[in-house]
């Protein structure tokens, strides 16, 4: 089994700053969109005045965002992939069975930017969209799958499975450090000894548990296999972003 720690949402980069955590609730902000391959705005998703103060007003309600990854209703979750980053999770062998845990860049009123989990997708079906059947296709598009609506690149690919995102911004879903900064992570122990895809360096790994993680990059990749700790963490990480 794999477990892919998957870097989503606002930053200072894209949108322009941290997203909110909102009544105790992290609400990540999808990055703008580009080249027409959205549908969905700000607006839409109730993020409007979210993203205007996030971005320091460069964005607003109207603005159309790269709205990926999704979470329906009923429960599925929906993340589109392509480029490098797609061929990254190839390489890695992530398909059927695998786990996409979401992390962002987020801030409290009055508090420090920091990187915090906020959800989870466990992948039933691995879509490659260059030759799917065009009803398929449809289905995802009206749905407002970005990468449904128009090519991104010649390897885009859907992940679907079931996943939701977290209730609250409790402690056990905090990445960084208390005292920061952002990139310095807590982790498990076994994760320095399944390591983590672009963090080979050695000098990453620090005493008490601590990573210093890359400063960019989207997909991290975990061979977790059936190790019994790591399995564990992540039921455990699953089970407190569905409560």
């Amino acid at each position: 089994m794999r477990m892919v720690l998957s870097r989503k949402g606002f930053d200072s980069s894209a949108g322009g700053g941290p997203s909110p955590v909102v009544d105790k609730r992290p609400k990540s902000l999808p990055i703008p969109a580009s080249g027409g391959l959205s549908r969905t705005s700000y607006g839409d998703l109730g993020l409007g005045e979210l993203a205007h103060a996030a971005s320091r007003g460069k964005l607003g309600a109207d603005d159309l965002c790269h709205h990926d990854p999704m979470f329906l209703a009923n429960g599925r979750a929906i993340l589109g992939q392509c480029g490098a980053a797609q061929t990254h999770l190839e390489r890695q062998g992530v398909g059927v069975g695998d786990a996409f845990v979401f992390f962002g860049l987020f801030r409290e009123q009055g508090g420090k930017p920091h990187h915090r989990i906020f959800a989870y997708l466990q992948v039933k079906e691995v879509l490659p969209l260059n030759g799917v059947a065009p009803a398929r296709l449809a289905e995802l598009a009206q749905l407002g799958v970005p990468h449904a609506i128009g090519v991104h690149a010649a390897n885009d690919t859907v992940y679907l499975g079931k996943g939701c995102t977290a209730g609250s911004a409790s402690d056990a879903l905090r990445l960084t450090v208390p005292e920061g900064p952002p990139s310095l992570w807590r982790v498990p122990g076994w994760l320095r000894e399944t390591g983590l895809s672009y963090h080979d360096r050695a000098d990453r790994w620090r005493e008490g548990d601590r990573l210093q993680s890359v400063a960019r990059g989207q997909e991290f990749v975990a061979d977790i296999g059936e190790r019994e700790d790591a399995r564990r963490w992540l039921a455990g990480i699953i089970a407190e972003i569905e409560s």
